[in-house]
């Protein structure tokens, strides 16, 4: 499979429970989204981003509600697993934020967390994979959210944001974007992130505890390590799609990227029957079904995105990957409603 991201059960013990407030048959919407909520149960589960996106489509769809990625989020620390401890433990917000960052992919490695400079202070941008399946907008929300409602368990108190910033269209209503964020709102932005000022990134955690942070950080640590053992070509992945822009990067940047010679990431790659060509044609195709789904982008807008040379090359990439010109392709995933108000 091009797609084998997965989510944490932790993680979707939190959407379950979001799920189940707002009323719903959580047992029945996991059914129909192809999953077994019997796997909740078990902790070393890893849900595929693919189920979770239509988890978050049926869920809209059967609560009527498509704000329904706003309610409010069961964000425990137990949900973000040992990541979550250890992010409390920290001595300041940012060093807090920087933790999810370092150990992102324990939780899940379809989503990719950062911390980028931004008018007074820094952006927590959060990118979402979904594979074939469009991610809907509930989902971005909900992730949105549950970043917010961390900061604030950890800070003990509301962090003042600056702005938060969606990839999707403005809804009809703001209602609960104002009510959630309490920040001045950006649709069809770049990205979805959110804009956390200098001071509060500076601020003190109430929960701080050298002693614990250490050992958290072991814990975290070792469930990094068990995941990267058990699969490099997910973070090669994730390396490879943020240096697209600059083009195709050559295999000794991703593998200086990842703390590895290159040749053991060449070995690494090869164990789990891949190679580093293959990754990058992979993780461009996975992009490309991505942004095809989103309609403010253009063909040429994509192909620059991807660090095609010309949007030739693009067109016969794609037409090796789906059979298809970019066009026809992004006519068929968005026929219908569109994705982001499902």
């Amino acid at each position: 499979m091009v797609n084998k991201r997965t989510t944490s059960s932790t993680w979707m013990r939190g959407v379950a429970n979001t799920l189940f407030a707002q009323g719903l048959d959580v047992a029945t919407l996991f059914a129909q989204a192809g999953l077994r909520i019997e796997n909740l149960e078990h902790v070393e589960f890893r849900w595929p981003t693919e189920g979770i996106s239509k988890l978050w489509m049926i869920a809209a769809e059967r609560s009527g509600n498509p704000d329904i990625g706003l309610s409010s989020p069961y964000a425990r620390p137990n949900h973000f697993g040992l990541v979550g401890y250890a992010m409390m433990s920290s001595p300041d917000l940012e060093t807090g934020l920087a933790r999810a960052i370092r150990y992102n992919s324990v939780v899940s490695d379809a989503m990719m967390i950062t911390l980028d400079p931004g008018k007074g202070g820094k952006w927590a941008r959060v990118e979402l994979f979904g594979g074939e399946c469009p991610i809907p907008r509930q989902r971005n929300d909900y992730l949105l959210l549950t970043v917010l409602t961390f900061c604030r368990l950890m800070l003990g108190r509301p962090p003042q944001l600056l702005a938060a910033a969606f990839r999707h269209h403005q809804p009809s209503s703001l209602a609960a974007y104002n009510e959630a964020f309490n920040a001045p709102l950006q649709f069809e932005a770049p990205f979805n992130g959110l804009l956390i000022s200098r001071e509060d990134l500076a601020s003190k955690l109430p929960t701080a505890a050298p002693e614990l942070a250490d050992f958290h950080d072991r814990m975290a640590e070792q469930a990094l390590r068990s995941l990267e053992h058990a699969d490099v070509s997910h973070r090669a992945r994730q390396a490879v799609a943020c240096r697209l822009l600059d083009g195709a990067p050559l295999r000794s940047t991703i593998a200086a990227a990842l703390n590895m010679s290159d040749h053991t990431f060449q070995r690494r790659l090869t164990s789990e029957g891949t190679s580093f060509t293959k990754l990058v044609d992979e993780t461009r195709r996975e992009l490309v079904q991505q942004h095809l789904a989103d309609r403010r982008l253009s063909s040429a807008e994509i192909a620059y995105l991807l660090g095609y040379a010309d949007q030739s090359t693009f067109f016969r990439a794609t037409h090796r990957w789906f059979g298809e010109s970019p066009g026809e392709y992004r006519a068929r995933v968005t026929a219908g409603p569109r994705a982001a108000d499902r």
